[in-house]
């Protein structure tokens, strides 16, 4: 058996998000890229946020190589002057806003949750909670307009009790439940609010991630790669893409009375 089983069907993509403005923000590589790749792909306009204008640029010039088009905002989203430069710039640039995703994330350190420093949960927080909480807010407006959507990226860490994944379940937690409050309070205006869920993603972080493991217990990554895929029912990781693509559903027009919900993409590990 390989280290990652090759998907048993192939894609091809379709235009599902064709005259459709995307804000993604917390680009970056992984599941930041796979969105922005997967979304031009669909036909939309996009407009990338992140902290490293460089990649974003990068990734920009990707997107026109598939004949779409991106705008590219540097933001730390965690200041709330750079938030509502972003929205503002974004309006600026496109004049609507049909889907606000939430991508960015930080992760506390891996201890017992009883022993992390409450500051450095906070800082999670920030990005995790916070971050997400106003950036909808902003663009709650501009979603209205469009009968748009917002889409948290959310995490299984939900749906389990591991010690060291106990201060980023804290967040992510959390990050559910304003999605679902957030589902409730903007819904009458017509603004959709849903959550992603994926579990062992594999890509470059997680990638590292079973190398280390692989070295602290002696045996080779594509173990590590066969122990994580075990519990699904594919027998293998979701790739970055696929993430991407379950996500973008939610913001096209096939999920117009879809809401309030949480999509887990694991390959079903977990049943929901």
């Amino acid at each position: 058996m390989s280290a990652h089983p090759t998907p048993a069907h192939p894609y091809t993509p379709v235009p599902l998000l064709r005259g459709k403005v995307i804000v993604i923000s917390g680009v970056g590589p992984g599941l930041g890229h796979s969105l922005t790749v997967e979304a031009a792909r669909m036909g939309a306009t996009l407009v990338l946020a992140g902290r490293t204008e460089k990649r974003l640029r990068e990734y920009a010039d990707e997107v026109s190589a598939l004949g779409a088009t991106a705008h590219v905002v540097r933001a730390d989203i965690t200041d709330e002057t750079q938030r509502q430069a972003l929205a503002e710039q974004t309006l600026a640039a496109t004049g609507r806003v049909d889907c606000l995703i939430n991508n960015a994330f930080a992760i506390p350190p891996m201890h017992p949750i009883s022993q992390i420093d409450l500051e450095a949960l906070r800082v999670a927080n920030e990005t995790n909670v916070f971050a997400p909480l106003r950036l909808s807010a902003l663009f709650a407006d501009a979603l209205a307009a469009t009968r748009g959507s917002i889409i948290m990226l959310n995490s299984c860490v939900s749906y389990s009790s591991q010690p060291e994944y106990s201060g980023y379940k804290l967040s992510k937690g959390a990050l559910q439940h304003l999605a679902s409050s957030l589902a409730t309070e903007l819904g009458p205006r017509g603004i959709r609010v849903n959550s992603v869920a994926p579990s062992y993603v594999y890509e470059d972080i997680n990638k590292a991630y079973f190398d280390w493991l692989a070295t602290q217990s002696g045996v080779g990554h594509g173990d590590i790669y066969r122990q994580k895929a075990a519990p699904t029912d594919l027998g293998r990781l979701a790739d970055p893409e696929e993430v991407a693509r379950a996500a973008l559903f939610l913001a096209s027009d096939l999920a117009t009375a879809v809401t309030g919900q949480m999509l887990t993409v694991d390959c079903g590990e977990f049943h929901r």
